[in-house]
């Protein structure tokens, strides 16, 4: 009998805490996301800058967050059909407002052109590349204006499956420049080519793209409204309050000790 009472409290006392580990299923969310390094990154312990702030957003209002690794368009898939409850962070297109609703800007992206140090570029308008090989990432877009001049054979591009591909092949002359996220190119260049080679690199200061992204949050689906909300609603304390700025204190060139493998994007965000 005593043991039988014991075995009775012990499913008690785990009925208990299984019932407060489940009291309030809505204040956990799953989210999809592309391998975007340095803002997404799946292998890292704080799974990138951008992960860290929307994680820590969604804790001010006493959210917990599970981010899931995908190819972007699954990514994308997944959450328009209400498996996530957001994705994050794409690009704003207004076709994308069929499936989803915006949150308010996460973060602004800035396109520079990479190119050699020792062979310098000058330009103002996207006509002064025209005689210069441009690599770019297979699937990517770097704004209307530049994919257009390409669709009008205004500009030579030569795709590569990948930005440190990209890099290689500037690097060995293949290429002339090549546009990528300011963050994105240095983190990159720093963690998969060697310091003498990288020190070759650098970046003209005039973007040739600057957009916003944004947080994505499925239509239709009857959390979408409070979950922007919320999120906006601390987007805004953390920018009022300056805590903002510290998930991007990323310094270019600063650090070439990066080891984590870099995965192909699949498609343009």
């Amino acid at each position: 009998m005593k043991t039988r009472k014991f075995i009775t409290v012990i499913g008690a006392v785990g009925m208990f805490w299984a019932c407060c580990a489940q009291a309030d299923p809505g204040k956990h969310l799953d989210i999809s996301v592309g391998d975007w390094p340095p803002f997404f990154i799946e292998e890292e312990a704080g799974q990138g800058s951008v992960a860290r702030l929307v994680r820590d957003i969604f804790a001010e209002e006493g959210y917990t967050v599970t981010f899931h690794f995908r190819p972007w368009q699954r990514a994308y898939r997944e959450a328009a059909l209400g498996n996530h409850h957001a994705t994050a962070i794409w690009m704003y297109a207004p076709e994308r407002e069929q499936d989803f609703t915006y949150s308010d800007p996460v973060m602004k992206e800035r396109f520079v052109l990479f190119y050699l140090e020792d062979e310098p570029l000058e330009w103002k308008n996207l006509s002064d590349l025209s005689d210069l090989r441009i690599g770019t990432s297979i699937g990517y877009s770097y704004g209307p204006d530049f994919d257009t001049a390409v669709d009008n054979k205004l500009l030579s591009v030569d795709q590569a499956a990948s930005t440190v591909l990209n890099f290689r092949k500037l690097l060995f002359g293949r290429i002339d420049v090549f546009p990528e996220e300011i963050n994105v190119g240095y983190y990159i260049l720093n963690r998969e080519i060697g310091p003498t080679e990288a020190q070759k690199v650098t970046h003209h200061p005039k973007p040739i793209l600057e957009n916003e992204s944004f947080l994505l949050f499925p239509k239709n689906e009857p959390a979408t409204q409070r979950l922007v909300e919320a999120f906006n609603r601390q987007l805004a304390k953390f920018r009022s309050n300056g805590r903002y700025d510290d998930y991007f204190d990323i310094r270019p060139k600063a650090s070439l000790n990066f080891q984590e493998e870099v995965p192909t994007p699949e498609s343009t965000r």
